[in-house]
């Protein structure tokens, strides 16, 4: 089978197409045909060795995909040949064949498209327990989302609007948001344009917002923490800015808030029945046409350094997905 590896640190041009061996399968494993992988920011890190998982070399990256199931081991109870699924790696996805655990899959209805399959488990999985579990969001508070047209903002725009929330969406160009207004978002604030912080003001009348959703880090991290309502959550996502940034935590005794960590893949493996809940809820939402994967672009296989390149470049709007079968 093919796999695309990381045989070497360092940028997507350094990845190579070989063949490989295809993976065996015992005790809760779950051989998988891939037929699509989603693309996610650590997939950038990952093979940087700026990722805090870090496989041994040469690996695939790739920590989300969605395929059909081939073979199952014998404690497998909850799929079988045949199967449509999807879920989460780690790493491993950019192949033709993965081996994940059973209780990191999910089964995937027919009227869902691979690529769409692909591009959901990682963004709702990760917003929807931010919203849910970290931050307790409320119907009728007001949320703000950084980095509103990458593929973890708009799902939170999405499943912000489907809970209840009046959503602020924050992004660089009229173009990401106008594909977050799409999305469901009630107000939008360029923030190249105008100083973060005052739109916000400007916008809620004062008060500030209740929940800042931050993927983004850099500046605009202590920007949007200075337009904080009392009591307001912080959720801590990522840093696609590429600077983490020091928070003054004064700040956070001014405003009665809490910045909040948000680790969702620690989450899965630490609590797995509440992840497994989750993911019925999303899986339901979806059903229900409240959620949507928006696709940016699909890639074919052999163009994943065109693929990865548009999420360091920070081109996409939604979510990016590599073609690895038929």
């Amino acid at each position: 089978m093919k796999a695309i590896l990381c045989k070497e640190y360092g940028p997507a041009d350094k990845l190579v197409i070989e063949e490989v061996a295809s993976p065996e399968v015992k005790g809760h494993g779950v051989k998988i045909r891939v037929k699509a992988a989603g693309l996610n920011f650590p997939d950038t890190l990952i093979i940087e060795n700026k990722y805090q998982l870090k496989p041994s070399l040469p690996f695939s990256p790739g920590g989300e995909m969605a395929g059909e199931v081939i073979a199952v081991g014998e404690k497998v109870t909850r799929f079988k040949p045949g199967d449509r699924v999807a879920g989460l790696t780690g790493y491993g996805a950019f192949a033709e064949e993965i081996v994940a655990p059973e209780q990191n899959l999910l089964p995937v209805p027919d009227a869902m498209p691979d690529e769409k399959a692909a591009a959901f488990s990682m963004v709702y999985g990760t917003s929807y327990y931010a919203l849910k579990q970290r931050a307790n969001i409320q119907p009728g508070e007001t949320l703000l989302v950084l980095g509103a047209s990458g593929g973890v903002g708009l799902a939170t725009v999405e499943l912000g609007k489907a809970m209840g929330a009046h959503v602020i969406a924050a992004a660089s160009s009229a173009e990401k948001l106008a594909v977050a207004k799409a999305a469901g978002a009630d107000d939008l604030i360029n923030y190249t344009e105008e100083p973060l912080k005052e739109a916000v003001k400007k916008l809620t009348k004062s008060k500030g917002v209740d929940v800042i959703y931050d993927p983004v880090g850099g500046e605009f991290t202590e920007q949007a923490l200075r337009a904080m309502a009392w009591n307001g959550r912080h959720l801590i996502i990522g840093f696609a800015a590429g600077d983490i940034p020091k928070i003054p935590a004064n700040l956070t005794l001014l405003k009665g808030c809490s910045v909040v960590g948000v680790f969702w893949g620690s989450f899965t493996q630490r609590e797995p029945q509440a992840s497994a809940q989750n993911m019925m809820e999303l899986m339901k939402l979806y059903a229900e046409g409240k959620i949507d994967p928006k696709i940016s672009e699909v890639f074919e296989f052999e163009d994943y350094a065109k693929a990865l390149g548009a999420l360091t470049e920070r081109r996409a709007t939604g979510k990016v997905v590599l073609k690895v079968g038929t």
